[in-house]
């Protein structure tokens, strides 16, 4: 039998820290444009259609606050992991707010915690709340669009005397609390997504693991494919020189990532899970080593039929 949740506000208090977390992200939104890549103030739209033109996106932000960028995402990711481990736990009616502490978060997204990061993270919520996300994703059907925000409030408690920050408290839209409570709508992420700085790199490892996952042979897309995926609003000239130089780093968690080209001709970036190359090669060497173990017992059992042979003609003479 499923352990109910407590209907007491304590139960929320001290969510576990993350470092014994797997981290979750939601599948809808790793392999899409939901966030500005860039730590300075967006405000222009992003607008993206699939290619089948089935699944469409529109982000908009006000200018007082700028778009929630792929930084901010962190704090949705720590929710979803949160929330996670405590369905995995086998608690029901989880809540949509999760009340925890600045620097508990802080530390779980492994950011500092000096002053500075507190202010950071105060409008790191602002933008949360106020950036508005229109979809066809999981809009009903007898509608075009579903729309929300990721965050529908947030507290920042502060001590009186010291004027430190103490306790907070956020409250999922529902639309991000739902996707985490679907079935099989999470993806497990690599610890060290959250030590990414840049905000390219971060689109590109989401990506990567929506879609290479763990398939054998790594997956292919085209730049320009990428260059819609992350929302950049770089010029295609930047965004190939930004993506030549995550390809001379190769330092994406999970996966490397080296520069190929289509059929047609076109740049394109081959994702492929790490270590997958060296065991293709130590497997090669293996077989090829049993090869050569195989021709030379076939020739010693030449060799020994043919003594066996001679050895018979002999007695014969």
């Amino acid at each position: 039998m499923k352990k109910r949740r407590d209907p007491t506000p304590e139960f929320d208090l001290f969510l576990p820290i993350m470092g014994d977390l797997p981290l979750k992200d939601q599948r809808e939104t790793m392999e899409r444009p939901f966030f500005s890549l860039q730590k300075r103030k967006r405000v222009k739209p992003i607008e993206y259609t699939s290619p089948d033109g089935a699944t469409w996106v529109k982000i908009e932000a006000i200018p007082a606050y700028g778009m929630a960028t792929i930084w901010d995402a962190d704090i949705i990711i720590w929710a979803t992991s949160a929330l996670n481990r405590m369905r995995e736990q086998g608690i029901n009616d989880l809540p949509r707010t999760l009340t925890t502490t600045s620097y508990d978060l802080l530390r779980a997204i492994k950011r500092n915690t000096s002053g500075r990061a507190y202010q950071d993270l105060q409008a790191a919520l602002q933008r949360l709340q106020t950036t508005s996300i229109s979809t066809s994703i999981r809009a009903p059907k007898r509608r075009s669009k579903a729309g929300f925000n990721w965050l529908d409030k947030w507290t920042l408690e502060v001590d009186p005397e010291t004027d430190q920050p103490r306790g907070m408290t956020i409250t999922l839209s529902d639309w991000v609390y739902e996707g985490i409570m679907a079935e099989r709508s999470l993806l497990t992420m690599h610890p060290d997504y959250f030590l990414l700085t840049g905000g390219l790199e971060r689109a590109l490892y989401r990506i990567a693991r929506k879609h290479a996952g763990n398939q054998r042979g790594g997956w292919m897309c085209r730049v320009e494919v990428l260059r819609d995926k992350t929302g950049s609003d770089s010029k295609p000239k930047e965004f190939n020189r930004m993506i030549r130089k995550i390809v001379e780093a190769n330092q994406l968690p999970d996966y490397t990532v080296e520069m190929v080209a289509t059929n047609d001709g076109s740049p394109a970036i081959q994702f492929r899970l790490r270590g997958e190359a060296e065991a293709l090669a130590l497997s090669e060497q293996l077989q090829a080593e049993q090869d050569r173990r195989d021709r030379m017992e076939a020739d010693r059992r030449r060799t020994t039929e043919v003594d066996d042979l001679m050895d018979r003609l002999s007695g014969r003479s």
